[in-house]
């Protein structure tokens, strides 16, 4: 019987194309952070457990719940990831980062993206928000939903 191999590089690739990564650095729950953008952007974030994510580390399971907003009459889809979960980090090479803010679907412009970016600076308990390059995440493959 054949063997395919799926091959992770292409995948990752085509998953990212035209998407934009936020990271957040806020000291709360991912629920609370949830509530004060919703509050602020009038968005609907609401936690997607279909598309959670579960990696396997040193034998024992570890969970990322993913929340999700779907603008209204656009393709553009947010996803709110929580990058720790008991000592372990969905981005191990951005261990500072609590949050990251994935915003995939549709062409989003600079300029968009910079006032978000200066929104969220706004929001009660958020100390740092940067966008991260493709270049510099190293283990895309644990964001695709």
């Amino acid at each position: 019987m054949k063997r395919f191999q799926l091959d992770m590089e292409e995948m990752t690739g085509e998953f990212f194309d035209n998407a934009r990564l936020l990271g957040i650095v806020a000291p709360v729950n991912d629920y609370q952070l949830c509530w004060l953008v919703n509050r602020l952007f009038r968005f609907r974030f609401r936690m997607n457990n279909d598309i959670e994510i579960q990696l396997t580390k040193r034998q024992r399971k570890y969970y990322f719940p993913i929340y999700e907003y779907c603008e209204p009459h656009s393709s553009l889809t947010h996803y709110l990831y929580n990058n720790q979960h008991d000592g372990e980090f969905l981005l191990p090479e951005f261990r500072h980062l609590d949050f990251l803010w994935l915003l995939k679907g549709d062409l989003i412009e600079d300029e968009d993206i910079s006032d978000l970016i200066a929104s969220i600076k706004h929001i009660m308990g958020v100390q740092l928000v940067v966008e991260l390059t493709n270049e510099k995440i190293l283990n895309k493959e644990h964001l695709i939903l």
